[in-house]
């Protein structure tokens, strides 16, 4: 039996003593709570776009096999014995879904919900690499297809919604370009990308679906694999060139880390500071050595770089776990959840290794080294193709993770998750309710226009700290492959106007955004926020 001077073990116990308090530094008490919603929605929600209807539209693939919820009425896809769907339709409010029929594959597509509420998605494989698809729901509506409505293949590309209403499809897989949806002619082209060359690894890529955001100035702000521009689409021109992120580690497919562009805060109709996060990852070489059987342990650092700056640099940080394949949230006050995913590994069939179940909050306000807080984790492993929305009601909605190119359920590590989850952050929790501003007007679909002056009226139950008071505006973006394209938080100017005007009843105004640059005319979700407490948002649209 080993025996430890009395020294020797006084000092192995504040050692322990010293790590378990440095530990719980970095990773602050859990919060959040988890709960199932359905079981099974019957398919794989591989990807995910929240409706300004509160419905939440879903697909994975055509050629995963037979799912487990069938097409209504006897229906089967055209040319085809699959009579099961590969869509659904999901009900926040009821807590059902309603099966839909894509006619061709719609694996690995991009989309974006356009200003009249239509979600129009583009490319995917094989059958649907040119296939546009549109899809506006009702009680009973269902996609509709365009055969060729794309110049190019589209396989993991990016989509964007622009200030004149159109979308941008950038990339995908041998797609070194970029177009526009609608098109204004037939003979319209697809101009060259050469930064998408740039930035593919042989035989690897890691640039697909790129990291797109539109800057205030019109611009886009793309990273692609370890670095960024700032992109005029408009003449093809690349107006400014970022940093390579340190250590030039691959962010995107398959090496698959994730971002956000930060909140956008709005003051006398400018937005002085502007912020991207990108956090996550896998390790040059990673996807190789896992094709090989060695799963390399995922990237565990955050790179923010202040692009608005003259001259800006990324600042690098530490999450309390490594991750690749997670997925970032922006969230009605600002803080951003980082949620699925795994810590070794990569994006591909049977590629990623050790689920990462604990979901995590960066506070951007916070000083640097107190920003991140370790949420309770599921019980769910959500890898590969798992996806995350944000609901109107403040919750996240979880779904999707399979890591097999069929419905595979059993006699693997990680079986096909056909359940759908949500994830409600701590602003929730009961304690919260005195705090939690629920607004009285304007009603839900709300229409505002650019510039103009806007009166909330809300409702606090509990005391409130009117310099505390701030409304943002969400859009409601298409997630898939760990990236919520469209994705923007705006904090309205309210020029601390918030007063009480009655009991429990108070009045804020705010401004709308400038124009679209800053907020392109659409569907958003708007947040009266009290102490990082948000309200039940309501739709608004902004048109132009």
């Amino acid at each position: 039996m080993t025996t430890f001077s009395p020294s020797l073990l006084y000092h192995h116990l504040l050692l322990s003593l010293l790590v378990i308090l440095l530990h719980a530094r970095l990773c602050p008490a859990a919060g959040g709570s988890w709960s199932v919603l359905l079981p099974s929605i019957g398919i794989s929600a591989m990807h995910m776009q929240l409706l300004p209807n509160d419905r939440v539209v879903t697909y994975d693939r055509t050629d995963f096999g037979v799912s487990n919820i069938s097409l209504p009425n006897g229906k089967c896809r055209p040319n085809s014995t699959d009579c099961s769907a590969h869509s659904v339709e999901y009900d926040v409010g009821s807590n059902t879904v309603r099966p839909l029929m894509v006619l061709t594959n719609v694996w690995c597509s991009s989309g974006t919900l356009m200003p009249d509420g239509t979600l129009i998605q583009t490319g995917g494989w094989a059958d649907g690499y040119r296939r546009v698809r549109t899809y506006k729901s009702c009680r009973t509506c269902d996609w509709k297809e365009i055969p060729d409505g794309l110049n190019q293949q589209r396989w993991y590309a990016t989509n964007h919604l622009l200030p004149n209403g159109r979308q941008i499809i950038i990339g995908g897989r041998q797609a070194f370009n970029y177009e526009f949806y609608p098109k204004k002619s037939a003979t319209e082209n697809s101009p060259s990308f050469p930064f998408l060359v740039q930035t593919n690894d042989p035989n690897v890529e890691n640039n697909l679906y790129p990291f797109v955001f539109l800057y205030p100035d019109g611009n886009l702000f793309v990273f692609a694999n370890n670095r960024a521009i700032l992109f005029d689409y408009s003449k093809n021109q690349v107006v400014k060139t970022y940093p390579t992120i340190p250590g030039g580690q691959p962010r995107n497919y398959p090496s698959t880390g994730s971002a956000v562009l930060l909140p956008l805060r709005i003051k006398k109709g400018v937005v002085d500071t502007v912020e991207v996060l990108v956090c996550g990852g896998a390790p040059t070489g990673a996807f190789v050595n896992a094709n090989n059987g060695k799963f390399d342990g995922a990237l565990d650092t955050c790179g923010r770089i202040k692009i608005s700056d003259p001259n800006p640099q990324w600042v690098m940080e530490t999450m309390p776990m490594a991750r690749v394949m997670g997925d970032m949230l922006l969230l009605p006050n600002g803080h951003v959840l980082i949620i699925n995913g795994a810590s070794a590994g990569v994006a591909g069939w049977e590629l990623g290794r050790n689920p990462v179940l604990s979901p995590v909050i960066y506070t951007p306000d916070n000083q640097i080294g107190s920003r991140f807080e370790v949420q309770n984790p599921s019980t769910k492993p959500r890898v590969y193709h798992s996806t995350a929305v944000l609901l109107r009601d403040g919750r996240v909605l979880v779904g999707g993770s399979n890591p097999h190119d069929k419905y595979v359920f059993t006699n693997v590590l990680y079986p096909t998750e056909l359940s759908l989850e949500a994830f409600s952050p701590s602003y929730l929790d009961s304690n919260s309710s005195s705090l939690r501003p629920r607004i009285i007007s304007p009603k839900n679909k709300f229409n505002i226009r650019y510039g103009k002056r806007v009166a909330i009226t809300f409702t606090v139950s509990g005391p409130v700290d009117l310099k505390l008071v701030t409304v943002t505006l969400m859009s409601p973006s298409f997630n898939t492959h760990s990236f919520s394209m469209n994705q923007r938080l705006l904090v309205l100017d309210s020029t601390n106007s918030a007063k009480a005007v009655g009991k429990s009843t108070y009045k804020v105004g705010v401004v709308a955004p400038p124009s679209g640059n800053i907020a392109p005319a659409g569907n958003y979700m708007l947040f009266v926020v009290h102490k990082d407490i948000p309200s039940p948002g309501i739709w608004v649209q902004i048109r132009r």
